[in-house]
């Protein structure tokens, strides 16, 4: 069900383009925006990694830098049944990370520097294999390519004022309420994708790291980093905020219309409700392990980092929402 309400919210996002195109330039611009819609689908697939880590400046890291970061991933990735993704740095204060790529054979997992200063071991196994759990699902393909679609609706309608077509079809008034509008849609729909597929990768990724109160915990202490912490490349491209475990955006109060992740604490709950029917107690990471010690390029310290606890191998899940 998950995955057959994205395949609507996709078509819904290509048809508000296409109406956005035939209210700019009649049956001819509808037809000319698919196009478009086409060729930036099929551009966003192939470099969608490559675009959205540029965008934040992220950074490699290898197997041999001896911080253990990309062993932890690589390990956690067998647990998914996935081949290790490449693993990259951003340098900044904010704790989050995300997943992108067109499939999992050309995934990434980025983490911030804020990240693995702020968080225990634990913690940072539990983002991490949600994280990869985007990746097993196919979320990242379909998170970049709604941020493309997003951000070139919002460029459409701000185009609208210098068409005449436009005005012509719509007046002065409707013009300006389609510049509004359209975006205001786009978002929403934006928005509906990402909370159906954070839910998800919530629980695949606790089920493959084994402890679903690891990822709790990290995600309460992502939330309170991110709510006071600004990620500056965030804020210059908030088309991407909601390919993020946790929100980036407040400097500027962009996600005061729109929130594109679930409420943490209904996320938390999921998670604890998990553990419970798993059988694990209610003792969080904070209280088994200290937090790690990085290195000055902020990183882990050792691959003795990488998590040996949870080897059961994830079910692929498609729920929507929270789950039962």
């Amino acid at each position: 069900m998950g995955y057959f309400k994205t395949a609507i919210l996709m078509a819904a996002m290509t048809a508000l383009f296409m109406g956005l195109g035939y209210l700019l330039g009649g049956t001819g611009g509808a037809l000319i925006a698919l196009v478009v819609a086409a060729g930036m689908n099929a551009v966003t697939w192939w470099n969608s990694d490559k675009m959205v880590l540029r965008m934040h400046n992220a950074q490699p890291v290898g197997p041999r830098d001896g911080s253990g970061l990309h062993e932890m991933v690589a390990d956690l990735a067998r647990n998914a049944g996935l081949p290790t993704p490449a693993v990259y740095l951003i340098q900044t204060e904010q704790p989050n990370a995300f997943a992108t790529g067109r499939n999992p054979n050309n995934a990434a997992v980025a983490v911030t520097a804020g990240l693995l200063r702020s968080l225990s071991r634990e913690e940072l196994a539990g983002v991490i294999a949600h994280e990869l759990a985007h990746i097993r699902n196919h979320d990242t393909a379909i998170m970049t390519v709604t941020a493309t679609f997003a951000g070139a609706i919002s460029m459409l309608a701000n185009f609208a004022l210098f068409f005449g077509g436009s005005r012509e079809r719509l007046g002065l008034v409707g013009t300006l309420a389609m510049m509004i509008l359209a975006p205001l849609a786009a978002g929403l729909v934006q928005m509906a994708i990402s909370r159906t597929r954070e839910y998800a990768a919530d629980k695949a990724g606790a089920e493959i790291c084994g402890h679903p109160l690891w990822l709790a915990a990290a995600l309460e202490q992502i939330q309170r980093g991110a709510s006071r912490i600004d990620n500056e490349a965030a804020e210059r491209n908030p088309a991407t905020a909601h390919m993020f475990i946790i929100n980036p955006l407040h400097a500027h109060k962009r996600d005061a219309l729109f929130a594109t992740h679930p409420a943490t604490e209904n996320r938390v709950a999921a998670l604890r409700q998990l553990a419970a029917e798993m059988g694990q107690g209610a003792s969080t990471p904070r209280h088994t392990a200290p937090r790690p010690q990085p290195a000055p390029a902020a990183r882990p310290t050792s691959p003795s980092n990488v998590p040996r606890s949870g080897r059961r191998r994830a079910t692929p899940d498609r729920d929507e929402g929270p789950w039962g």
